[in-house]
């Protein structure tokens, strides 16, 4: 057990100074990685940028072992959840390795403490926690865009009627708006800008987003535009159908809620209060069942 303990401790001193090298040493990075650590540095924390800068070495064996086709659905799902932190292909490689190695060494010092359990645990969570990160940034992603939607097409539905061409409307209230809709704009807006067709970049702003009610929009979008439909009646259109979807969806997750809480009435709260009401009975009757009992 002493030995073990002591190659553990060895392992640790040696990773620390080895990070600590790596860190001041003159390493060329890679592209995406460099860009996130200088343009994205105030979009994350010190620990983070540490992290990442620690794992920049062992990033590329990661996204060898990952493969290509997973490193192009990870590269999807960041665009899906906005680059949260500013996190791109490769700092989520240097991330995962850092995750994965410390939780391989938490889970060798539980197991040499005998807690499988534990070891298990902390296995999983280095090896699962960025990905966990990503699928909570695109679910809240998500829902703020089909919050915000509805009524930045009602906007945009005004501004166009007042007289401006399309471009100029979308380009004036996105300007208006923050967060992550506004963000996707800006993308697109500069997409046109450099040359891609209005066509293209909304299909690009589609592919980015997991959201029903932006691929809604772009089929609504590309479809008036193709038979011609006045582009304001089409905004108010689209807008009303993503409220009633909302409103049915609300409906749905209402329903879907009421067994659950019946559940928890059924299983918790009932057993408890009718021990309560047995247990006030009981101090409130002065009844001395010890006595009658025992006689």
């Amino acid at each position: 057990m002493g030995l073990l303990y002591a190659v553990l401790v060895g392992l640790g001193v040696y990773g620390v100074f080895h990070g600590v090298r790596m860190y001041r040493a003159d390493a060329r990075l890679p592209g995406d990685l460099a860009l996130a650590l200088e343009v994205g540095a105030t979009r994350t924390t010190a620990v983070g940028s540490g992290i990442d800068r620690l794992g920049m070495r062992w990033a590329p064996s990661v996204l060898r072992m990952m493969g290509p086709k997973r490193v192009d659905a990870l590269r999807r799902r960041l665009d899906m959840a906005g680059n949260p932190g500013g996190m791109t292909v490769d700092r989520f490689a240097a991330r995962r390795a850092v995750y994965g190695a410390l939780g391989a060494l938490a889970a060798l010092a539980m197991l040499a403490r005998g807690q499988t359990v534990v070891a298990l645990v902390a296995l999983a969570y280095g090896l699962v926690w960025p990905d966990v990160i990503i699928r909570a940034s695109i679910r809240r992603r998500k829902t703020d865009i089909e919050r915000t939607l509805p009524d930045f097409l009602d906007v945009l539905a005004v501004v166009v009627s007042a007289g401006l061409g399309f471009r100029q409307a979308l380009e004036r209230v996105a300007s208006k708006y923050s967060g992550p809709w506004a963000d996707e704009l800006s993308v697109t807006l500069r997409q046109m800008d450099m040359g891609v067709s209005r066509r293209d970049a909304f299909e690009q702003l589609r592919k980015r987003n997991a959201s029903e009610q932006v691929s809604m929009f772009v089929t609504a979008l590309q479809q008036g535009e193709e038979l011609g439909a006045p582009i304001v009646d089409t905004l108010i259109q689209i807008a009303n159908d993503m409220r009633r979807a909302d409103a049915q969806s609300a409906r749905r997750s209402a329903a879907q809620a009421v067994p659950k809480s019946t559940l928890v009435v059924t299983m918790v709260m009932l057993p408890a209060t009718m021990i309560l009401i047995v247990l006030s009975f009981y101090y409130g009757s002065g009844v001395d069942f010890a006595s009658i009992l025992s006689g």
